[in-house]
């Protein structure tokens, strides 16, 4: 199984080439589902000498106070006998360090880059590899050590801000928890020991280890500990004897320490029946072995948040669309699909598939009857409009049976008023039609694509429906004024002649237009306006769908296809440029998805290989 460390080794870096882990999102990531070591201590607890034992190389920065300042991800990669041992850095991606003197110093600059040169600390990680044949296939995450006060240089929440830290590494349920605790000390105040057992109660995801068991005080010893009588954990303690700072200074190689350290454990009378599960060694033996069982126990999530996750992406980058053609006639194509797409969605919209066209329905069937209904012809009926304009119409000759002229006269007047009404339904439909050509606008996904085309067919669409309107104007005032231009006769045949109501033509001109008389002619005009609004109420619709709605369904983009044959090149690309923001995203979700889809092949192989 020693593959399947390597393959989560290489995810995880191609997760954290992509951004995908889990500090940079609050969503869980491929990186968060990974299993992965942490290795929590107080400072000066001898975290670094262990890590450095279990690689085998002295690599990492020394000195008092809080040397570790930034996440330190390391990833151990086991290679063939024989083979030059190196070193690599994410953000240095292609140059490999074979002195780790030099990895050291670029551990420290790298952490000066993000930090200063001060004494605070980030939550952005230094990503490391490691491949040399004496390690074995492991991923260790080196966290701040954790510390009690803050010292000159440091803020005051520096206490905080690290258990805040080691604790979102640690809180994950597929974190192991390496608690380093020095022998030295009381157990009782280890701050590993502490912050683990808040966050994995059980113990079931906590490997202890002691270190500096050799500088314990004589008479003294750690075997309670190592037997897990005085802390029980699921798994057994295990013992280090790290090398002394005059070793280091000697230069002592990692050979030679882990010799002494096996001799150790091997001669010292309290520790011979524990020596063979004690030591630098066996913890990287051991710590390699765990995490191949807990990453193969792992297997099924993995699996289906890979699964899961694939199916978000890919649904994402077809709500982003594909990439512009390149040649001319591909981004004319392009543009003719998003536009006949744009179409079809406004055209649903109006047929009712999509809601928006039952409100044109409503101007028919309330607005336009209400406006009519309420027109007023209280000023163009009035007894004495009534009287000017027949004894106006009459002239010098008085009428003889009834006053036609005076009757046009008075409808005419009456009509006109009729044209407020129908323009304004004319208006009511335009604007809702524009209401649903932003709406199919904003839901043709493509559009949200290319700003410049949306802007242009949107420009495009409203032009045609102010010349549709301007038409449909016209039309439909004609209507009103067909109206007044000729009267039905049928109607006024109907009516009683006025010689049968008691009208005398002997009379003289001022009684014959008396209350009575002009009260009957204001009646007669207004059951006559009453029947032209009910007929106007039926054709006013027909004409508004005949000139807007019927021809918005049928040419809204024709102009802007006319023009768009004859567009060169370049403008095509202008029209087809897209938001930078969008095409990061894009490129972003592939390169993720790209990675994504190969874990899951990868994870795929290896479980169909169990």
């Amino acid at each position: 199984m020693e593959n399947l460390i390597s393959l989560v080794n290489k995810i995880q870096r191609a997760c954290t080439a992509l951004g995908d882990y889990g500090e940079t999102t609050a969503l869980p990531t491929l990186w968060d589902s990974l299993p992965a070591i942490a290795v929590v201590g107080g400072q000066s607890s001898g975290k670094s000498s262990v890590l450095e034992s279990v690689v085998g190389k002295d690599f990492l920065p020394r000195g008092s106070g809080i040397v570790t300042r930034r996440p330190l991800v390391l990833q151990l990669h086991k290679i063939d006998e024989g083979s030059r041992e190196y070193a690599e850095f994410l953000h240095l991606p292609r140059k490999r360090f074979t002195d780790f003197a030099a990895v050291r110093n670029e551990i420290e600059d790298e952490t000066d880059r993000e930090t200063g040169r001060t004494k605070q600390i980030s939550t952005v990680p230094i990503h490391l590899s490691i491949y040399s044949p004496n390690v074995v296939n492991l991923t260790l995450v080196d966290l701040p050590g954790l510390t009690k006060i803050a010292v000159e240089g440091q803020s005051d929440s520096i206490v905080q801000d690290i258990e805040s830290m080691v604790r979102s590494y640690i809180e994950k349920p597929n974190c192991i928890i390496l608690a380093i605790s020095p022998a030295n000390q009381d157990l009782a105040t280890s701050d590993a020991i502490k912050i683990s057992r808040e966050v994995d109660p059980t113990g079931e995801r906590t490997i202890g280890v002691l270190t500096k068991i050799d500088l314990m005080d004589k008479g003294t010893d750690a075997v309670d500990i190592l037997e897990g009588r005085a802390f029980k954990l699921k798994f057994p303690w295990i013992g280090v004897v790290n090398r002394s700072q005059q070793d280091i200074n000697k230069n002592v190689d990692m050979i030679a320490a882990r010799r002494r350290e096996r001799e150790y454990f091997a001669t010292t009378p309290e520790y011979t029946h524990l020596a063979n599960r004690m030591g630098s060694e066996h913890l990287a033996k051991m710590l390699s072995k765990h995490l191949e069982t807990v990453i193969k126990s792992k297997i099924p999530g993995i699996q289906s948040l890979i699964s899961k996750t694939v199916a978000e992406l890919e649904f994402e980058l077809a709500r982003l669309g594909k990439p512009a053609a390149i040649d001319a006639g591909g981004k004319l194509y392009a543009i003719m699909e998003i536009c006949r797409t744009f179409d079809q969605i406004f055209k649903e919209h109006l047929d009712g598939i999509r809601p928006g066209g039952d409100k044109i329905y409503n101007v028919f069937d309330n607005q336009l009857p209400a406006a009519l209904k309420k027109l007023q012809f209280d000023k163009q009926l009035s007894m004495e409009n009534i009287r000017k304009l027949v004894m106006e119409a009459d002239g010098y000759q008085p009428h003889l049976i009834a006053p036609e002229q005076g009757y046009r006269r008075l409808i005419e007047s009456s009509l006109t008023t009729i044209r407020g009404p129908a323009v304004a339904a004319v208006d009511a439909v335009h604007s809702m039609l524009k209401d649903l050509v932003h709406k199919a606008i904003s839901e043709t996904l493509e559009l949200r694509q290319y700003p410049g085309l949306r802007v242009e067919v949107g420009n495009a669409a409203v032009e045609s429906l102010e010349k549709m309107r301007e038409e449909s104007r016209k039309a439909t005032l004609l209507l009103v004024d067909m109206e007044s231009s000729y009267l039905t006769v049928d109607f006024f045949r109907r009516l009683p002649q006025d010689i049968d109501k008691g009208g005398n033509p002997t009379h003289s001109i001022f009684d014959r237009y008396n209350d009575s008389y002009l009260r009957r002619i204001g009646s007669t005009i207004l059951s006559y306006v009453n029947m032209v609004c009910a007929t106007l109420r039926h054709s006013i619709p027909k004409s508004i769908v005949y000139c807007q709605v019927r021809e918005a369904k049928r040419s809204l983009l024709d102009h802007f296809f006319t023009d768009l044959g004859q567009l060169g090149s370049a403008r095509l690309s202008s029209l087809l440029n897209e938001d930078p923001a969008l095409m990061e995203r894009r490129i972003s979700l592939a390169k993720r998805l790209e990675l994504y889809r190969s874990a899951q092949n990868e994870i795929d192989a290896v479980a169909w290989s169990k």
